[in-house]
């Protein structure tokens, strides 16, 4: 019986993992240049964390979420979001006491069981970044600036930054009660998810993507007429915090964001570059989540950023990522002899941060040749009984053809020296 990949998941496989690594590269070095640190938590938690974290109304709580129970006896979640695993930990190790803000960024997978569709899968990777002790309005900037960094710094040009405020708990209650009398006549019209949505989180039918039910919303009240003054003036400050750094936008009073702990700042990145708007990236505030799951009154922002999604785009976009050569230098070899001195000389080339390899398979000299090429590899280097009798070894250079006898003890420093001079 064959054996296959569960559905919704998805390998990576060696020839594909360059990619993968040139984007994580990016993400990292825009991270640091921001001053984040890297985090890592558990891929399972609690199931109460993402009950009490994410919230019971959510889709993927109700729906979306991979949860079991251990040999312990106790209910276990994979996470399928990577904020509540940051900060369990930022209270678990008191994170909190430390100098603020803390910034941290993570990269891994999340896991939602949902029907799988292009550049989305049940398993994916995640790259997000938190900011826990800052409440002021550049802050939300801050946190939009970098994604706006990884997402331009990735190639993608259609970009569209859309932004909303959802308010805080006063002044949504006021907007709940708005929002509940302008939809009460209209109910009948909705789908079934939305009418579940009414009594217990009707922010949340904002942000339903059945028609119907979109066409209904457009005229609905919008959360930015509610804002209590606080809420109000941090919006603003938003605004020019983005103006400043001259980073585009429009405000959407329909995002919300699909998750209960967000307050004040909402954002999402749309990009058009796949031929239908998508999100590539989306976040926002969340001043009461440390709080409710145990900690201190400390307010936070973050986004994460699906790494499928944005490397499907680059693909569409023609970006050429450059692919790293498996191997710079490759050994062939003629005889026994030669080849326990091309393995010494293996060793020392990888000892001196030379990426070098050679034949495991007992290939004759012409398919050594032929796999070196496959390879892509900058050089060939033979060794065989009158070789080793001169005490030299030909290199050859693959793209020029040009080709030296170089003693053996002077082999690694050569090689050193020409590929400074290929990187140069």
């Amino acid at each position: 019986m064959a054996v296959n990949a569960p559905k919704g998941t998805k390998d990576m496989l060696p020839g594909e993992a360059y990619r993968w690594h040139w984007v994580e590269n990016l993400m990292r070095d825009m991270a640091r240049t921001y001053g984040y640190r890297e985090i890592r938590t558990p891929i399972f938690e609690h199931t109460e964390l993402f009950l009490r974290g994410v919230g019971d109304t959510t889709d993927i709580v109700q729906k979306e979420m991979y949860t079991f129970e251990d040999k312990g006896g106790r209910s276990i979640t994979l996470r399928p979001e990577g904020t509540a695993g940051a900060v369990r930990a930022y209270i678990e190790h008191g994170l909190h006491n430390e100098p603020q803000p803390v910034k941290m960024y993570y990269m891994g997978p999340i896991f939602r069981y949902e029907r799988p569709q292009k550049g989305r899968y049940r398993e994916h990777y995640q790259f997000g970044v938190e900011i826990f002790g800052a409440g002021e309005p550049s802050t939300d900037a801050e946190v939009i600036s970098l994604a706006h960094g990884v997402l331009t710094g990735a190639g993608l040009k259609k970009l569209s930054l859309m932004i909303n405020s959802v308010g805080c708990p006063e002044c949504r209650a006021v907007y709940h009660e708005a929002l509940k009398e302008y939809l009460t006549d209209r109910m009948d019209d909705m789908c079934g998810t939305c009418r579940e949505r009414f009594d217990r989180n009707p922010l949340r039918i904002l942000d339903c993507k059945v028609e119907g039910c979109r066409a209904i919303v457009k005229d609905a009240p919008k959360m930015i007429e509610y804002l209590c003054d606080e809420c109000r003036d941090h919006f603003v400050g938003v605004q020019t915090y983005l103006n400043a750094a001259d980073i585009p936008f429009s405000i959407n009073p329909l995002i919300v964001r699909g998750l209960d702990y967000y307050t004040k700042t909402v954002f999402e990145f749309i990009s058009d570059d796949i031929g239908a708007q998508g999100t590539v990236c989306g976040g926002g505030r969340y001043d009461k989540l440390v709080e409710s799951l145990g900690g201190p009154p400390v307010p936070g922002m973050g986004f994460g950023m699906g790494m499928e999604r944005l490397l499907l785009v680059m693909e569409s976009l023609g970006v050429e990522i450059p692919d790293q050569r498996p191997c710079d230098v490759f050994i062939v070899t003629i005889g026994n002899k030669a080849r326990e001195k091309g393995f010494t000389v293996l060793s020392e080339l990888r000892e001196n941060g030379i990426s070098a390899d050679m034949d495991h398979t007992g290939r004759g000299v012409k398919a050594q040749f032929k796999y070196a090429g496959k390879l892509g590899a900058a050089y060939v280097l033979t060794l065989g009984e009158e070789e080793l009798k001169e005490g030299k070894a030909r290199i050859k250079d693959m793209e020029t053809g040009d080709e030296h006898g170089v003693m053996m003890e002077t082999i690694t420093d050569y090689l050193t020296i020409k590929m400074e001079d290929d990187n140069e």
